[in-house]
């Protein structure tokens, strides 16, 4: 069977709809992996829409099928503030997720926080060894299973935004950044090449706000204008979205199935 690398665009009815959806594919899939492969990698992000993800997959009835102690989690970026502040992605990531299931602390790869570390640049290079050493062979990160990205209006994924060096930047697999145009400024984030090298990116998009960068992405905008144009997982990438979210988009994209 050949393995396509194709985009798809999945539209639901709703933002609950969607949420639920992408929880239950979600299970599905990490199901799947762990019957083929001894562990599983993930990455989350920070955002409302992947936080509506993560506390649907806490709610679903099938959640304890999956084996969670065979599941790790990485990030995709992070505020650069203390441990355990509301600002930070995996603060969030526990309440709706991470809290309530059974997954090994060893496998939950937290970036540093303010007073753990010197400095962000610090906190960069450790989150850039740990990546390394969960590494498949010569990669500099790991090769994750499903990578799930909120994307913002002006078409940001991670901590990569329009028109900053960031975006650019193949040369190490995590970046920092000081001027981020979202509070707070400092951030670590991993670089795009880290994110494509993903068997699965899945983007989640709500709102009609988020309809224009689509829509630019799904036209061929380059990434320096609309980061999520960038993104292209190893085996599939799909933009999971909401009606107002897919006013954009040419109908002959949207997918009828995964």
């Amino acid at each position: 069977m050949t393995v396509t690398n194709e985009r798809r665009v999945l539209v639901h009815s709703n933002k609950e709809s969607l949420g639920a959806s992408v929880a239950a594919r979600f299970i599905t899939k990490i199901i799947d992996v762990l019957e083929e492969q001894n562990y599983a990698s993930i990455v989350v992000s920070g955002g409302s829409v992947s936080t509506l993800v993560l506390a649907a997959i806490n709610a679903s009835p099938a959640r304890d099928s999956v084996d969670w102690s065979r599941v790790s989690f990485w990030w995709a970026d992070e505020r650069w503030v203390e441990a355990g502040h509301a600002d930070r992605n995996d603060h969030q990531a526990g309440l709706d997720l991470l809290d309530h299931i059974g997954v090994d602390p060893e496998n939950v790869h937290r970036f540093g926080a303010v007073g753990e570390f010197d400095d962000v640049e610090a906190a960069a290079s450790a989150y850039r060894a740990e990546l390394q050493e969960h590494a498949q062979g010569d990669d500099a990160s790991p090769r994750f299973d499903i990578t799930l990205l909120g994307v913002g209006p002006d078409g940001h994924i991670a901590s990569l935004f329009p028109d900053k060096p960031q975006i650019r930047d193949a040369s190490s697999t995590v970046l920092t950044i000081d001027d981020s145009p979202k509070p707070p400024p400092v951030r670590l984030t991993l670089s795009l090449p880290a994110i494509n090298n993903s068997q699965r990116v899945w983007m989640i998009l709500a709102g009609a706000e988020k309809a224009s960068s689509l829509g630019l992405a799904l036209a061929g905008a380059g990434a320096d204008q609309v980061p999520v144009a960038g993104v292209k997982g190893r085996k599939r990438t799909v933009f999971f979205v909401d009606g107002d979210a897919a006013a954009e988009v040419p109908e002959n994209l949207i997918a009828s199935t995964y």
